[in-house]
């Protein structure tokens, strides 16, 4: 196998269900209560004390993305999560140099934004490359990069014109105003010892609330935003029951917030409209948008039919954006109004794909569903 797919496998093999559930609900609010830090939770933190544990895990995916390696390149893994911080080889002391030269770096020359990650020098590789490649100098397209920033486009119709031809299309004002809620099935195509599908039932409650629950063989994997915060509760985590924090509940909060998508122009700020792409052989318009909580977004929208075929969003870290890509499909109606009953969902730790069987719209939904879950039965 190769090494950049090992990366994938590995890290999905041990964040899969809490990030994919992560990447699917969220906002941007501060927490009842302080959240846990990285070194609450696991041993001998050093250069990444003070930061969320979520945040801390998100870090892990872009270290194993950066450099193409594995988690056990630098974790044995023998005592499971404990083990994951015990100096096992010298590898991990040289990452804690290479964090603190990062940082010192952007200080003393960008004043001390985030404009050199782990990816700018390793690019997948463990070593960085130092002479340049011809393959790329003459190749017919260059690699393109995950290049987050939308440049103004002239001509380009107004983020207001895209967005209204958007809800147009999907059901208009007085019908989306009508869904109030909806209740669905379906199945989770992503990892998992049972293989290829594993049901899904999901609830919606307008605003902006939302669960999702994974039935896995191993229990449920459940992620919950209630309007304000977000938890994720998922078997063989760290801890059991986590709350959300940063761009990984800012990201939840977006998410929620299209499940009814009356409020989409609220949900950002700073709109910019792009040139158009190509996106599946079809034309699509991009917008950019930054939300209340500071999470960059790219919107992509068919230029024919108006409804929203990708949304692309970039969580911050200490070592680099998360970028997390959700491609919605196969829109059906459901009492008057357009929903997504397919949507992959691609992070740095894997792929999952859900398809809906059922949504039951305008249900009542008991409270409780949008509270804090429960730890997963072990």
């Amino acid at each position: 196998m190769k090494r950049g797919s090992r990366t994938i496998l590995c890290v999905a093999a041990t964040t899969a269900l809490w990030l994919v559930c992560v990447a699917l609900t969220g906002g941007q609010a501060v927490p009842a209560q302080k959240p846990l830090m990285a070194e609450d939770v696991f041993k001998n933190v050093q250069v990444l004390k003070g930061i969320p544990a979520d945040e801390f895990m998100g870090t892990m995916s872009v270290f194993s993305a950066a450099l193409g390696e594995s988690c056990e390149t630098c974790h044995d893994g023998k005592d499971g999560w404990a083990s994951y911080a015990l100096d096992t080889i010298p590898l991990k002391r040289t990452a804690r140099r290479m964090v603190t030269m990062m940082a010192a770096i952007n200080q003393a020359n960008f004043g001390g934004r985030q404009a050199v990650t782990c990816f700018t020098c390793h690019r997948g590789a463990d070593r960085p490359r130092v002479t340049p490649s011809l393959a790329d100098v003459y190749a017919e397209a260059p690699p393109e990069g995950p290049d987050e920033s939308v440049r103004s486009s002239p001509g380009a119709p107004s983020p207001e014109q895209v967005l209204d031809k958007y809800l147009q299309a999907i059901g208009g004002a007085a019908r989306l105003a009508s869904l109030t809620s909806f209740v669905a099935r379906g199945t989770s195509g992503g990892y998992g010892p049972e293989g290829d599908k594993r049901p899904v039932d999901i609830f919606a409650k307008a605003p902006a609330q939302r669960t999702t629950i994974i039935h896995t063989l191993d229990g449920d994997s459940t992620a919950t935003f209630d309007g304000r915060a977000g938890w994720m509760a998922a078997p063989h985590r760290p801890v059991p029951v986590l709350g959300l924090t940063g761009g990984e509940l800012d990201g939840a909060r977006l998410d929620a917030t299209l499940s009814f998508p009356a409020q989409i122009k609220e949900a950002f700020g700073g709109w910019r409209s792009g040139a158009v792409t190509t996106l599946n052989d079809r034309p699509a318009q991009v917008l950019q948008g930054t939300s209340p909580g500071g999470t960059l977004a790219k919107l992509y929208f068919d230029r024919d039919s108006g409804l929203l075929v990708r949304l692309v969003r970039f969580a911050s870290s200490k070592v680099g954006r998360l970028p997390t890509q959700i491609d919605y499909a196969d829109y059906r109606d459901v009492a008057g109004v357009k929903l997504p009953f397919r949507w992959t969902v691609t992070w740095l730790s894997g792929v999952d794909t859900f398809e809906l069987t059922e949504v039951r719209p305008n249900v009542p939904i008991d409270a409780a569903k949008f509270a804090k879950p429960a730890p997963a039965a072990p």
